[in-house]
């Protein structure tokens, strides 16, 4: 995180390992996407990609764009607001697929 540079507090996050998972999924451009697994590596837990799935399924934060994380064979995963055809609907509209 850059200097000066505020922290936002994901509501609803128990866990310090939720709380990376919800701020490297904050931080994916439009039109990218990262698989369950990098977020996953990323957040320190690399084999921790289901409990990844588990954290975006809970998400209702807005700030949070947990539909630009898939599967790793390119699948979609879940989606909580609306399933695998919403999520690839909004990742085609943003260039991602």
């Amino acid at each position: 995180m850059k200097k000066n540079q505020k922290q936002h507090s994901f509501k609803g996050t128990e866990t310090l390992f939720a709380q990376k998972v919800y701020a490297i999924v904050a931080r994916i451009p439009k039109g990218k996407t990262l698989t369950y697994g990098e977020v996953a590596k990323k957040a320190g837990r690399p084999k921790a990609f289901r409990a990844v799935g588990s954290i975006m399924g809970k998400n209702r934060d807005p700030k949070v764009p947990c539909h630009r994380v898939i599967r790793g064979d390119g699948g979609m995963g879940g989606y909580a607001f609306g399933g695998s055809n919403k999520k690839r609907s909004i990742l085609k509209k943003e260039g991602a697929i």
